[in-house]
C-alpha cells in the first residue's frame, strides 16, 4: 500500500513537472547564452533570466499541478495560489508552487461539486467566475503567509546544518544539506551566504578554496541527466540528452532539478555523487581561486590554479559517474513502473465497440500525456491518413483529456482515469501503445466504415428510416444507444442514462434526480435483464420531448436481487410514456431476442428492434 502510495505521488509530480521541461529548457538556453559570463553576453536579453525563474517557471507549474486536479478551472486557481507563494519569498518558489497548484484545483473541484446543479438559471457564468476570483484571492492570501515563512525555515536550517559539517571538518557529507537545497532552488542561499564567504576567506589565504567546488560541480547533477538518457523512456529520455549537455557545457544546474522532483527518491544520486567527488577534491587538495559562475565545466576549468586542473577534472569525473551508478537502477524502474510502457501480454478475444457514428477526434492518454502515447498517436495518425485524414489524432495526458475527444485510446490500468476524465467518449483499453490487437480493428472499424464496407448496418439504418417514417426526430437515435458498458452502480447507470437524455435535449437536468427518487420508490426492473429508469409522476414537467437511451451491459448492472443486462432510459411526453413503455414490452416477448439484444455489438439490431 505505501509502495502503491508512492510510485502514485511520484507519478502526479511527474504529471506537474514533464509537461514543463520545454520551459526550464529555454531558460537554460537564455541563461548559458545571455548572462554576462554567458556565450554571448547580452545584458537586454539576460533581463529576461530573473524574471522566468521567479515568476513563469513557478507559474506553469502551479497551473499544471492545479489542472492536472482540477481541470482548466483548476489550473486557473492553481496560477492564482501560486503567485501569492511567489511574492511572499525571495527566491524561485518551486515547491510552494508544487504545494498551491494541486491544493487550489483540489479546493475549486470540491466547490464545483457542491454546487452542481444549486446554481440559479442565468447565473451559472457569474457563479463560475467570481468562485475562482474569490477562493484564489483567499489561497494567495494563505500562499503569502503560510508557504513563505515555512521555506525561510527549511533555509536556514539547511545553512545551520552546513556549518556544523564544515566546522567538524567533515566536508564530503555537506552533500546531505547541497544537493536537497539544489534541487528545491535553495542553493543560492547556501552558497552566497555560508560557501561564499568562508571560500574567499581561504583564498587569501591559500590562493584557493574547495569551496568553490562544493556547489559548483556539475558530476552529480550530470550523472542523473545520463542515467535518464540512458535508462528512461518517451519524453524523459528525449529531453536528458539536450538538458545534459546544457547543464555541464553551459554550466545552468537549474535544468536537472526537476528530472529530480519527478521522483524523489533520486536525491540519493546526487548526494553521495557530491560527496564522493568532494571526497575527491580533498583527496588532490583541489580548489578554485574565484566563484565559478555559471558551474560550467568549462568556468572550473578557467578558474583552477595551476597545476590543479587534474584534480578538479577527477572529482567531477568521479561525481558523475558515482551519481550515475545510484540513479541508473532508480531510473529503470522508475520506467518499468510507467503504465504507458507496460508489454504485458494482450488479450486477442476482447472486442473493440465504437459507438459513435461520426468520429472527429481520438486522443491516445497515458499517465503524463508523453512519451509512449505521443509515439502511439504518431503512429496511428499515420496509418489512417490515407482513409481518414479528417480525423484528429493527438496525445494527451489522462488526467486532461480533451472534452471533445470521441475515441480516447489508453493503458487498461489507466481504465478508471480515462472513464472518469472523459465519459463522453468511446474507450479502447490496450497493452502497448504501439503494437496492440485492439489498435488493429479500431484501424479496421474506420476502414470499414470509410470504405462503405457496412452493408448489413446500410439495411438496418434503412428499415429504421422507413419505419419511423421519416420523422425528423426520432425518439431512439443510434447516437442513444451504448453498447459493451462495463458493469457499474444502478445509480451510475440511471445517472449516465440521464446525463445522454439531458445532452440530446429530452429532458432538463432535474430529471436525472427524478429518475434517481423513483428507483428508490420502487425498482424500475421488469425482469428478462431489463430495467427502465423514469422519472416520477411529478417530473412531466422537466421533460422536452420523448425520448429513449439504451445501455447494454454485458456483465450485467445489480437491481435489487437482479441483473439487469439492458438498462433504458425513457422520457415520455403525454401519454407517450405510456406507449413507448408498451412498445418495449412487445419487443422484449422474445426471450431469445432478449438474450441476442444485450450481447450484440450491433446497435442497428437495437434500433431496428424498438422503432418497429
Amino acid at each position: 500500500m505505501i509502495k502503491e502510495k508512492v510510485q502514485k505521488f511520484g507519478k502526479f509530480l511527474s504529471g506537474m513537472v514533464m509537461p514543463n521541461i520545454g520551459a526550464f529548457i529555454a531558460w537554460g538556453l537564455i541563461t548559458a547564452l545571455f548572462i554576462e559570463t554567458g556565450w554571448f553576453p547580452n545584458e537586454q536579453l539576460a533581463s529576461l533570466v530573473d524574471p522566468m525563474l521567479k515568476y513563469l517557471l513557478p507559474l506553469l507549474v502551479g497551473y499544471t499541478g492545479g489542472r492536472v486536479v482540477g481541470d482548466v478551472r483548476g489550473g486557473v486557481i492553481g496560477a492564482i495560489a501560486t503567485a501569492g507563494v511567489i511574492v511572499g519569498a525571495d527566491i524561485p518558489m518551486f515547491i510552494g508552487a508544487m504545494i498551491m497548484g494541486p491544493l487550489a484545483g483540489y479546493t475549486i473541484k470540491k466547490f464545483d461539486k457542491a454546487i452542481e446543479g444549486k446554481a440559479p438559471a442565468g447565473f451559472e457564468m457569474l457563479i463560475n467566475n467570481f468562485s475562482v476570483g474569490i477562493i484564489g484571492l483567499i489561497l494567495a492570501i494563505v500562499g503569502f503567509y503560510a508557504i513563505g515563512p515555512v521555506v525561510v525555515i527549511l533555509t536556514e536550517g539547511l545553512k545551520l546544518g552546513v556549518e556544523v559539517i564544515i566546522s567538524k571538518g567533515l566536508l564530503p557529507l555537506v552533500a546531505i544539506f547541497i544537493e536537497p537545497a539544489k534541487v528545491l532552488f535553495l542553493n543560492n542561499a547556501i552558497n552566497h551566504g555560508i560557501i561564499g564567504p568562508i571560500g574567499i576567506e581561504q583564498t587569501k589565504e591559500l590562493g584557493q578554496s574547495i569551496m568553490y567546488l562544493l556547489e559548483a560541480n556539475p558530476g552529480p547533477g550530470l550523472g542523473v541527466l545520463l542515467a535518464y538518457c540512458f535508462y528512461s523512456k518517451g519524453g524523459m529520455k528525449q529531453s536528458a540528452p539536450g538538458a545534459a549537455i546544457i547543464h555541464a557545457l553551459g554550466g545552468i544546474h537549474e535544468i536537472y532539478f526537476p528530472y529530480v522532483l519527478m521522483n524523489p527518491l533520486l536525491i540519493i544520486a546526487p548526494i553521495v555523487g557530491s560527496a564522493a567527488g568532494i571526497l575527491v577534491f580533498s583527496i588532490f587538495n583541489a580548489g578554485l581561486v574565484a566563484t565559478p559562475s555559471p558551474g560550467s565545466i568549462f568556468a572550473l576549468m578557467a578558474l583552477a590554479p595551476k597545476g590543479g586542473m587534474i584534480g578538479i577534472l577527477a572529482g567531477v569525473a568521479v561525481s558523475t559517474a558515482v551519481s550515475f551508478v545510484v540513479a541508473a537502477p532508480l531510473v529503470r524502474k522508475a520506467a518499468k513502473k510507467l503504465s504507458d510502457n507496460n508489454d504485458e501480454t494482450v488479450s486477442e478475444n476482447e472486442e473493440v465497440v465504437i459507438n459513435k457514428e461520426v468520429i472527429n477526434k481520438i486522443v491516445f492518454a497515458c499517465d503524463a500525456g508523453m512519451g509512449s502515447s505521443a509515439m502511439g498517436a504518431t503512429k496511428f495518425r499515420n496509418r489512417i491518413k490515407g482513409f481518414a485524414s479528417n480525423i484528429t489524432v493527438i496525445n494527451s495526458s489522462v488526467d486532461i483529456i480533451p472534452s471533445d475527444a470521441d475515441i480516447v485510446v489508453s493503458h487498461k490500468k489507466l481504465e478508471e482515469r480515462a472513464r472518469k476524465n472523459s465519459p463522453q467518449a468511446d474507450h479502447v483499453f490496450i497493452d502497448n501503445f504501439l503494437q496492440d490487437s485492439k489498435l488493429d480493428k479500431l484501424y479496421s472499424i474506420l476502414e470499414n466504415r470509410a470504405d462503405g464496407n457496412r452493408e448489413l448496418e446500410e439495411v438496418a439504418v434503412a428499415e429504421v428510416a422507413a419505419s419511423v417514417q421519416a420523422r425528423e426526430t426520432s425518439i431512439l437515435k443510434s447516437d442513444n444507444i451504448i453498447l459493451g458498458l462495463s458493469s457499474e452502480s444502478k445509480e451510475d447507470a440511471i445517472e449516465r442514462a440521464g446525463k445522454i437524455l439531458v445532452k440530446e435535449g429530452y429532458v432538463k437536468n432535474n430529471y436525472i434526480a427524478a429518475m434517481q427518487e423513483r428507483e428508490k420508490i420502487v425498482s424500475t426492473y421488469i425482469g428478462m435483464g431489463i430495467a427502465i429508469p423514469h422519472g416520477v409522476g411529478e417530473a412531466k414537467k422537466e421533460v422536452e420531448k420523448s425520448g429513449i437511451v439504451v445501455l447494454q451491459y454485458p456483465d450485467g448492472v445489480v437491481f435489487g436481487d437482479d441483473l439487469a443486462y439492458l438498462v433504458i432510459g425513457i422520457a415520455g411526453v403525454g401519454d407517450d410514456h405510456l406507449e413507448i413503455l408498451s412498445n418495449i414490452a412487445i419487443s422484449l416477448e422474445d426471450e431469445t431476442l432478449v438474450d441476442k439484444l444485450k450481447n450484440t455489438s450491433d446497435k442497428f439490431e437495437i434500433l431496428k428492434t424498438f422503432n418497429k
